[in-house]
């Protein structure tokens, strides 16, 4: 029988679709799930100071049950520390921005459900230069998770998707271990 998940992990750039997987994984598994646009960004786009972000990302981290997805890479070992599953969406950087600007689109004018308040959808130079970091950014974000999975802690499973149809079948394969136990994810 598979065993149960309660600390999962869940990293890919901007557009791949981690706050969707990790709202899923959520209501599938009933795990607390944290978004770490909502540690990294204040009310106006304000980002947070980089320590006080550490210190959040780990109160987070030392927590029994969590789904926690996002970036901050230089957490990324602490968290694989802690974390029982690593989910790495792994899609193609032009897929990515597509899906970033039809987010901007779609939520314009308003704040995404894994924001924080006071974050609302903008249409203009900010998104434009967002755009540009997400092409810009895409090899140097895959070599900050290659560092992780490429020797992972003995207790980490690795899960490695690299397309829509990966991340949908895997989704579908997990179910609830019941009472708030966790995950039991696909084999």
């Amino acid at each position: 029988m598979a065993r149960a998940v309660q600390r999962i992990m869940i990293v890919g750039g901007p557009g791949a679709g981690k706050s969707w997987i990790a709202r899923r994984l959520g209501r599938i598994s009933g795990l607390p799930v944290f978004h770490m646009d909502h540690i990294h960004w204040l009310p106006g786009w304000t980002p947070r100071d980089p320590l006080e972000k550490d210190m959040l990302t780990k109160d987070i981290h030392a927590r029994d049950q969590w789904i926690f997805e996002g970036g901050h890479s230089r957490t990324y070992q602490a968290r694989a520390a802690r974390a029982e599953m690593l989910v790495w969406l792994d899609l193609p950087v032009g897929l990515r921005v597509r899906r970033v600007l039809w987010r901007s689109l779609r939520f314009h004018g308003r704040t995404r459900p894994d924001l924080p308040a006071g974050c609302p959808e903008i249409l203009g130079r900010q998104t434009l230069n967002f755009l540009r970091f997400v092409w810009r950014t895409a090899e140097t974000g895959r070599q900050a998770v290659r560092r992780v999975t490429d020797a992972p802690p003995a207790h980490l499973r690795v899960v490695h998707l690299q397309g829509a149809a990966e991340i949908r079948d895997f989704v579908q394969g997990c179910r609830p271990a019941g009472q708030g136990a966790g995950l039991i994810p696909p084999r």
